[in-house]
């Protein structure tokens, strides 16, 4: 709980170090606290799983979905297997990811990150290089929707070296709406950098779409979504940090709270459509 309210960091990278490009760990550095990060991992650059749930408990955080990721052009290898060990605490979730140009039959793979207990598939387009609407990836869709687990899709630009940006645009999930017509889709980053109207769009035009915050300075949100109604679209807000790329997540909580209309939309902000969305059980 932070501050009397529940409390779901839905996007954390806790990978092993030595799995990850250089460009990634420079990025922790330079937006990130390195005294954090040396209080977290282990010698080894691997995170130690009793002290990071610690961590999480200091900062107020309740759940923390913690995301693999399969992108060795751009960012390296995040493995769902290295996430296993934080999820031995129950504060920890773990999201899936599926690469098109790695994994085959993908939705084998899938299935086998959804048995190792994964609460939810992230695509990311633009450091995998290939379309959000790709039909290689409609077996993980359907199986997804089958299912009612959600579809976390990256929205917005990235600098790491291999990114391919065209990839980031939200319009190509016009047509995963579409064919999946019960499917919750997840705009991590909102579309940042070049995209925040066209995320915003589909998050008030689709009762299942998501804006999810992680990346985005709380203090620019307002200038983001400026053409927008605030007061509607700050209730399709999922709160998420991008950690360990930022200043702390109780910081950016208080920050996002703070630019809420009301206390309902900071409970649905900060946990409660998370909890929705990802079927999550928070304290009451």
């Amino acid at each position: 709980m932070l501050d009397g309210m529940p409390l779901v960091d839905a996007h954390i990278h806790a990978a092993r170090l030595t799995t990850l490009k250089l460009a990634w760990k420079q990025w922790a550095q330079d937006f990130g606290d390195p005294a954090l990060l040396a209080a977290v991992y282990d010698a080894s650059g691997t995170v130690e799983p009793a002290r990071f749930d610690a961590y999480l408990a200091a900062e107020g955080v309740d759940v923390a979905l913690v995301l693999s990721e399969y992108s060795p052009k751009a960012t390296g290898i995040q493995a769902v297997e290295d996430m296993l060990p934080l999820t031995a605490y129950e504060r920890v979730k773990l999201i899936a990811n599926v690469n098109p140009h790695l994994h085959y039959p993908i939705d084998e793979e899938l299935r086998r990150q959804l048995d190792l207990g994964a609460v939810a598939l992230k695509i990311h387009p633009v450091h995998g290089g290939f379309a959000a609407d790709d039909r290689a990836l409609y077996p993980a869709y359907e199986i997804c929707q089958a299912l009612g687990v959600p579809v976390v899709v990256h929205c917005g630009t990235s600098t790491f070296p291999g990114s391919l940006n065209r990839y980031g645009d939200p319009a190509l999930l016009d047509r995963v709406l579409h064919d999946f017509r019960s499917l919750n889709l997840v705009l991590a980053h909102g579309g940042r950098g070049w995209w925040y109207d066209a995320a915003a769009f589909l998050a008030l035009t689709y009762d299942r779409v998501w804006i999810e915050l992680s990346g985005l300075p709380p203090k620019r949100l307002k200038d983001y979504y400026a053409r927008h109604n605030w007061h509607r679209l700050s209730r399709r807000f999922i709160f998420g940090t991008d950690w360990p790329g930022v200043p702390g997540i109780a910081h950016n909580a208080r920050a996002v709270a703070a630019l809420c209309p009301d206390d309902e939309t900071a409970r649905l902000a900060l946990a409660g459509n998370a909890a929705e969305v990802y079927h999550l059980k928070l304290p009451d």
